[in-house]
């Protein structure tokens, strides 16, 4: 965690965690995932400084809370939107798009007030709630 030393002081500790949360929560990377939520710090290295430009770099080890969705994982989500194209959904953090290749050969897309797929008999609906 790269840090200014404007933020040094009492505080010092604090303002580490505070920098933390706001730059690493809300983050992805493809090896972990996620990052939903800091939910503890377990250590604060001391600081090394960086040369020619003032920052400190303090090492942190903390725990967190990641969602990171595997290939064929089953997860609830909400339809936010439905086009001709297929149906996008929200399942937590994840956008998720589902081509209308990938629907079933008998559901069809139905425009109007609520687009929506459905079955040739009219049984199953996919539509966007609001």
């Amino acid at each position: 965690m790269q840090l200014h030393p404007r933020h040094f002081g009492r505080n010092l500790r604090e303002n580490i965690v505070s920098k933390l949360m706001k730059d690493v929560e809300g983050t992805c990377s493809g090896r972990h995932g996620f990052v939903v939520a800091i939910t503890g710090i377990e250590n604060v290295g001391k600081g090394l400084i960086r040369d020619g430009a003032g920052f400190v770099t303090f090492p942190v080890k903390y725990q967190c809370i990641v969602f990171r969705p595997f290939k064929g994982e089953i997860l609830e989500a909400v339809v936010t939107m439905v086009n001709k194209m297929g149906f996008f959904a929200e399942a937590g953090p994840v956008q998720i798009f589902v081509s209308n290749h990938l629907t079933p050969d008998d559901m069809e897309f139905q425009s109007g007030d609520l687009p929506n797929y459905t079955t040739s008999g009219g049984s199953v609906k996919k539509k966007i709630v609001k």
